[in-house]
């Protein structure tokens, strides 16, 4: 068992916007990247779960084959600037992303 951390060289968030949050994975190697890809392990209700959110509110997932990368996108729980949010940029979302373990 290891983190995606281990497995990706990059793994950042950010805004997409002031109402939607990018995730972004980019592994080390292919085999890696398909390695992971292919476990099914990562998957939209996994990453809602991960984010407490509403498969509504996950606007993208998706794999880029080319980049050896994964994409999402979801809805601000609160918009960027606003009462209470806590992170403008966006940028110190990607921890539970980090620590997901994998079993490849």
């Amino acid at each position: 068992m290891t983190t995606l951390n281990d497995l990706a060289k990059i793994i950042r968030s950010k805004n997409s916007g002031p109402f939607e949050l990018t995730f972004d994975v980019i592994f080390n190697d292919e085999e890696t990247y398909r390695k992971v890809r292919d476990s099914g392990l990562l998957t939209p209700e996994l990453f809602c779960r991960l984010y407490n959110i509403q498969i509504d509110q996950l606007v993208t997932f998706v794999w880029f084959d080319a980049a050896n990368a994964f994409k999402a996108t979801i809805i601000r729980p609160k918009d960027s600037g606003s009462f209470g949010e806590r992170d403008t940029y966006g940028a110190q979302q990607a921890a539970p992303l980090t620590l997901l373990e994998i079993s490849l």
